[in-house]
């Protein structure tokens, strides 16, 4: 996914956690429908600072004309004036929190590509709103949880190691190391229940495998 950022100068945090999220950053100048690289993109990223009615507007005239998905970095200053605006583009709040800003660009995602339901005998996935239901009921699960699940229900079969699925589902180098799959697939056991767990299939000295 590429993500056109503006303004050219934007923070060091946002850049950060776009790229944490897997995104291709090309930073912009202006945000005028002609610009070329907007007509590129995959999503708009719109820092909010000096002038903010003016990129408001701005931002509206986009979403209406070019149809690119746009997120908004706001300051708390901004909160009223995004109540008012009634331009429709999801926003996150400063300080950024890099596990936030990843659920924004993944939703966009999703919305964009329009994904389907992920199945799994009686298991769903909705990656709309990341919700898990089993037999009809919702699962209790945290966001890493649920990113985890959904990762290996599309990729079923394959073992991975547990460093691939740090690289692959937290996306970065993770401080608590490997042991943090091996808790996570735990937890996911238990949530799934003593008749299921066994969808998440140890394969020793190596690591995970779906089904």
């Amino acid at each position: 996914m590429i993500a056109a950022v503006y303004p050219e100068t934007h923070s060091e945090n946002l850049e950060d956690g776009l790229v944490l999220s897997g995104v291709s950053v090309k930073p912009v100048d202006d945000i005028g429908v002609d610009n070329v690289t907007l007509r590129d993109a995959d999503l708009l990223v719109v820092e909010l600072g000096n002038g903010p009615i003016k990129q408001l507007r701005e931002v509206a005239r986009v979403e209406e004309m070019l149809g690119i998905p746009v997120i908004l970095v706001a300051g708390p200053e901004h909160l009223a004036l995004l109540e008012s605006s009634g331009v429709a583009a999801d926003f996150v709040v400063t300080p950024i929190d890099p596990v936030e800003l990843r659920i924004r660009v993944r939703r966009t995602a999703v919305e964009e590509s329009g994904e389907e339901m992920l199945e799994h005998k009686d298991l769903t996935l909705n990656p709309l709103t990341y919700q898990a239901t089993l037999a009809g009921e919702p699962l209790d699960l945290t966001y890493m949880e649920y990113e985890l699940l959904r990762f290996l229900v599309e990729n079923p079969v394959r073992v991975w190691s547990r460093e691939q699925l740090l690289s692959k589902v937290w996306g970065y180098e993770y401080y608590g190391g490997a042991r943090t799959v091996d808790v996570h697939v735990r937890r996911l056991r238990s949530k799934l229940g003593q008749e299921r767990a066994s969808w998440i299939t140890t394969v020793r000295s190596v690591g995970y495998r779906w089904g």
